[in-house]
């Protein structure tokens, strides 16, 4: 074909060696003869944009396809001039016989070169892999590296720029890895199929080449919009590849768009679709679901299901949704949860892709936290620095005896870190001062901050039989195919709902294996902002307890208002300091918290707050908890355990049922979403 072709022009062989040189220096794959006639000779295919046509039609070969061509190519349009005009009838013409051989299932196979698309979306993303490595064609300009750049050279100046963002697209959102780097939810290797990705697509195993480079598309064009649902007719425009393979490929990405939409990767987050909009196709509506608990997995899942056009019934006790998410808005100017309110770590978190859809901006919270002792002096950094690194030097020897196989009796938390405290102190001979002690204190009530130590009325869930029912308190049976539970440990825990077959003893013991934690919460609003001179701008600011009694007392008090224009303040009650204020009234509560804020601010007038709430999340007979830890003799394969679901029938979500995002809004959430893709699986 090379040899014709150069016959035929005089500058073919020219043109050859420049092309060569584009790919090799850009490109990992052989620049052959035939890589060359598929990437630059063959034409281009484009179907008919009218409902009624739809039939494919080979474009002449001076013809460049573009994103905007696609979108609006009706048979018999001119594309050489810029009028724009079309033949009589000309959709009446037969189509290409070829074209229908393209759809059977051994047509790829015959491929002598997988397709490699040409000004992907995705290639502002994947600046640092070879472009044939992650299905983009090397002699593209959008995805040239820099000339005489090696891959070796842009890898070692990844490392000092780990995050790759794109213009104009939240600072949060990464759906690829960089190379060699590893840990992000919601992230995906371009280079490289996952096994679920496998499972699902095996006739791509030996090559992904055409996988991936859809797969990186749809992802690429999901987060540069994700505001809108992305539907097949939007990435078919921007697949622009050489020869008859482009219709295979706009066939493939519908069902790995799809997929990607079931598996919850796109097409999430606070997306509204109407009937004739559903996500999923028409077999994947027959199912009908019952989703007990309105908290975050739980709406997480109604969403999903709803959207893929499944039939939801959502089963709540509350007067309110949410769950462990309650939002009070009745202190001026201010929002202020109740419940969950911070999210960790924002990097491809739901939360941050639902606030981007939403136009809501996060304030990202500084790491400037005084630390202020009763009598108002706040603690020298250094020494907060030195006992926070005895903390952390203490927890990994703690980490290192936990992995070690031979010790066959765990022992609470608590009690080994004041045993290796306890020796370090022998064997090193430091003495720590009064205030470093009760600094070390400090420390310790933020761990027991970190570990943390909504039903319908619904009695029981009778599996047995081809269909569940579900009884609610008072007496209303519901039946459907499938249910999902989403209710807190707590209550699982107390056998709130009866099971009929009852639940296995692994999953039993898994359950009773954590711990269903409890943490309070106060919030206040002063008349004016008491504390701005000697907090100077931090988010938040620490109390240094007097005694170990008093840990988790009012450890942290945080500014809900960024800007600095409202005075409220709220701070959380940990640990064992939530069983002393358990019996007291809310008023009782204030005069020990305003206590201790007067106390740090002695030098100064603390006013009186003007309105106030204290949180009562133990005593809520629907939640009993914040959220879950891992008990002594427990281990995280529980929170795996508990997730797995009974014969297909029913399933299980919330921040208890996630072992890699647990006690947090976004675990719940994406373990809502995990199970809205397994019920549509099923």
């Amino acid at each position: 074909l090379l040899y014709c072709y150069c016959l035929n022009h005089k500058d073919g062989y020219e043109k050859y060696t420049a092309w060569k040189r584009i790919w090799t220096s850009n490109g990992k794959s052989e620049p052959s003869p035939k890589a060359f006639m598929a990437d630059q000779q063959l034409p281009y295919w484009v179907q008919c944009t009218k409902p009624e046509c739809g039939k494919w039609r080979q474009l002449t070969k001076e013809i460049q396809l573009t994103p905007q061509i696609a979108k609006t190519y009706r048979c018999g349009m001119k594309l050489n001039n810029s009028t724009k005009t079309e033949g009589s009838d000309q959709c009446s013409m037969p189509e290409d016989l070829r074209v229908a051989e393209v759809s059977d299932h051994w047509w790829y196979s015959m491929l002598i070169l997988p397709p490699l698309l040409k000004d992907s979306v995705a290639a502002p993303f994947l600046a640092a892999y070879y472009p044939d490595c992650v299905g983009m064609s090397p002699s593209c300009t959008s995805t040239n590296r820099l000339p005489g750049e090696s891959n070796l050279v842009k890898l070692e100046h990844l490392k000092s720029v780990p995050n790759v963002t794109v213009a104009g697209m939240n600072k949060y959102f990464q759906p690829f890895y960089q190379p060699n780097e590893c840990g992000k939810a919601l992230c995906v290797r371009p280079d490289v199929m996952e096994l679920d990705e496998l499972y699902e697509f095996p006739e791509y195993s030996r090559d992904p080449t055409m996988y991936l480079a859809l797969r990186n598309l749809i992802l690429a064009l999901w987060y540069t919009n994700c505001k809108e649902a992305l539907t097949p007719q939007k990435c078919i425009h921007h697949i622009i590849v050489r020869g008859l393979v482009r219709i295979r490929c706009v066939q493939e990405m519908e069902r790995i768009l799809y997929f990607m939409t079931r598996k919850g990767l796109i097409n999430t987050g606070i997306l509204s679709v109407t009937p004739d909009q559903y996500l999923l196709p028409k077999e994947y509506h027959n199912k009908s679901v019952i989703i007990i608990g309105a908290g975050a997995a739980g709406l997480a899942a109604a969403r999903q299901l709803h959207n893929f056009g499944i039939k939801v019934i959502v089963l709540e006790a509350k007067d309110r949704i949410g769950g462990r998410v309650w939002d009070d808005k009745t202190f001026t100017g201010v929002t202020v949860g109740r419940g969950a309110q911070i999210v960790n770590g924002c990097v491809n978190n739901p939360m941050a892709l639902m606030c981007e859809q939403l136009g809501i901006k996060m304030h990202k919270l500084g790491e400037k936290c005084d630390l202020i002792q009763e009598g108002g002096r706040i603690t020298d950094p250094t020494i907060d620095k030195r006992m926070d690194f005895h903390f952390n030097a203490i927890l990994d020897v703690v980490s290192e005896w936990r992995k070690d196989k031979t010790q066959h009796q765990d022992v609470p938390l608590g009690e080994k870190i004041q045993e290796i405290y306890k020796a370090f102190i022998q064997e090193s001979g430091i003495q720590f001062s009064e205030l470093e002690e009760k600094v070390l204190q400090f420390h310790l009530s933020n761990l027991e901050y970190a570990c943390g130590s909504n039903l319908s009325q619904v009695q029981s869930i009778d599996y047995s039989g081809e269909e569940v029912q579900v009884t609610t308190a008072d007496g209303t049976v519901w039946t459907t195919q499938k249910v999902l539970v989403t209710v807190p440990l707590a209550l699982l825990q107390k056998n709130a709902i009866q099971f009929n077959p009852p639940l296995s003893e692994k999953k039993i013991k898994a359950i009773n294996s954590l711990g269903a934690g409890v943490i309070e919460k106060i919030a206040l609003q002063f008349p004016y902002r008491f504390w701005d001179s000697k907090i100077q701008g931090a988010d938040f600011f620490g109390h240094v307890p007097p005694n170990s009694s008093q840990r988790g007392l009012f450890s942290v008090f945080y500014d809900m208002d960024p800007e600095g224009k409202e005075s409220i303040l709220m701070s959380v009650v940990t640990g064992d300091a939530v069983t002393t204020i358990k019996n007291l009234d809310d008023q009782q509560v204030l005069q020990q918290c305003m206590t201790v804020l007067r106390e740090l601010f002695k030098e100064q007038e603390v006013p009186d707050p003007v309105k106030f709430f204290v949180t009562q999340w133990s005593n809520d007979p629907w939640l009993q908890m914040a959220y879950s830890f891992v008990k002594t003799g427990g281990s995280g394969e529980a929170y795996d355990m508990i997730a797995e679901d009974i014969q297909g029938k029913v399933f299980f979500a919330g921040e208890a049922t996630n072992r890699h995002f647990p006690q947090t809004v976004t675990g719940a959430y994406l373990s809502g979403v995990r199970e809205a893709s397994k019920i549509a699986a099923f």
